[in-house]
């Protein structure tokens, strides 16, 4: 079955970072596209970022200049690096890993910016 597990996640004074992980376990990463997902208590899913098999990326233009996706295909990990996080960024952060009409979510990890 295939995983793919978020880890990172925490509670961060707004201007802090966090880099987040998505760690998949049965499928080979370098083959999908990956993507980045946020949902706020009382909100709807929306897109952070993500990135192709060729590494491009894209993010949120509300986003931009604060968070950078990468992914290590030795490690089958994609990573978010989340700078100057605002409390706004509160949310249960998740990753999907998309090929073709296979589509896999995490469990989300749970990101918190408050003082």
């Amino acid at each position: 079955q295939v995983q793919l597990v978020e880890s990172g996640g925490g509670l961060v004074q707004p201007g802090g970072s966090l880099r987040l992980s998505c760690a998949a376990s049965r499928v080979t990463l370098d083959y999908y596209a990956i993507g980045w997902f946020r949902q706020a208590p009382g909100k709807e899913r929306e897109g952070v970022s993500c990135i192709s098999t060729d590494g491009s990326a894209y993010y949120a233009d509300s986003l931009k200049g604060r968070f950078t996706i990468s992914r290590d295909n030795g490690k089958n990990t994609v990573y978010l690096q989340m700078n100057s996080l605002k409390p706004e960024d509160t949310a249960v952060y998740y990753c999907n890993a998309e090929y073709g009409s296979s589509s896999y979510w995490g469990q989300g990890t749970q990101v918190t910016v408050s003082s």
